[in-house]
């Protein structure tokens, strides 16, 4: 694996390995000293043109944890803003020595196109609405760590699945692993064709809740147009919200996911956000892990026998 840019095309063996080694680096991380020296030597370029918390910090934090360094670029203070190309900016990183790049940019396939330009490997930390595959990882580690594997769960992703990056990458990372997926959403919310996609599609959350287990809710990406489709808030809360009354009628054992930020009182409620069955701090948690897993198996590192 040159580059991991996309879930779609990566086999079961693949994500086992990488889930495997973040399942390793999160015992890393809760050691006294949570440092391996793995990535020793080596620079990791974390290039983000579009806001981010957890995906930039968790990178950041993960290289750290090899003992790589880091260079962490600012799009609103460089040179893009006197008319650089994003091409030129890549190859200036580049000739610094970075030995890899994180990169996230609004426009779909800007990551590819930057492995092009470079001889590095190059991870896809999110494109447009397209793919965001390390999401997709700590998802998978998330619920392999509640459930012990996917095989045959039911999993419901729920929401704004058409301008979502994470559903995309989720759907085809979930059923790799043997779960069977459904995308709960209004036709408005869907991609225009699903032809490919390994799912299940239901109009009402009412519908299937009680067979899940485990829930994925997504935020209404309004950025991107996802809140044009509905009269209301309100209106989007009692038809796909996760409340607290529906809470009360899933599985006692059925999980709920979020990739955040959380818009509380909308796609989640904040008691169903409290609960012991809301696992977003465990995928905060977890990010790091599989991060340090990608960053480590691309850059070949040195395994601490």
């Amino acid at each position: 694996m040159r580059d991991l840019l996309s879930t779609e095309g990566l086999d079961r063996a693949t994500l086992e390995s990488l889930l495997d080694d973040g399942e390793e680096f999160a015992e890393v991380l809760r050691r006294p000293i949570p440092k391996v020296p793995a990535l020793r030597g080596k620079t990791v370029a974390t290039m983000f043109f579009e806001p981010s918390t957890r995906t930039r910090l968790s990178f950041e934090r993960a290289a750290r944890a090899l003992s790589a360094d880091t260079l962490s670029f600012a799009p609103g203070t460089s040179s893009l803003k006197k008319g650089e190309s994003l091409k030129d900016t890549v190859l200036t990183i580049q000739a610094m020595g970075a030995d890899l790049m994180v990169v996230r940019h609004t426009s779909t396939g800007a990551p590819w196109r930057v492995a092009e330009w470079t001889h590095l490997p190059v991870i896809n930390g999110g494109d447009g609405a397209h793919q965001h595959p390390t999401q997709a990882l700590l998802d998978a580690l998330t619920l392999r760590q509640r459930f012990g594997s996917l095989d045959g769960l039911r999993i419901g992703i729920v929401g704004d699945i058409r301008h979502s990056r994470v559903a995309r990458s989720d759907v085809f990372a979930f059923s790799t692993l043997g779960a069977e997926v459904t995308l709960v959403a209004p036709p408005t919310l869907l991609p225009p064709d699903l032809t490919g996609w390994p799912v299940e599609v239901a109009r009402e959350l009412d519908d299937v809740l009680t067979e899940l287990d485990a829930i994925y809710l997504l935020r209404v990406q309004s950025e991107r147009g996802g809140a044009s489709v509905f009269p209301s808030v309100q209106e989007y809360r009692q038809r796909f919200g996760m409340t607290r009354q529906r809470l009360a009628r899933l599985k006692p054992d059925t999980a709920v996911l979020h990739p955040g930020p959380m818009i509380r009182g909308v796609e989640i409620d904040h008691e169903v956000a409290d609960d012991a069955r809301c696992l977003v701090l465990n995928q905060v948690a977890n990010g790091v892990a599989v991060r340090m897993a990608a960053l480590f198996q691309l850059l070949g590192g040195e395994r601490d026998e």
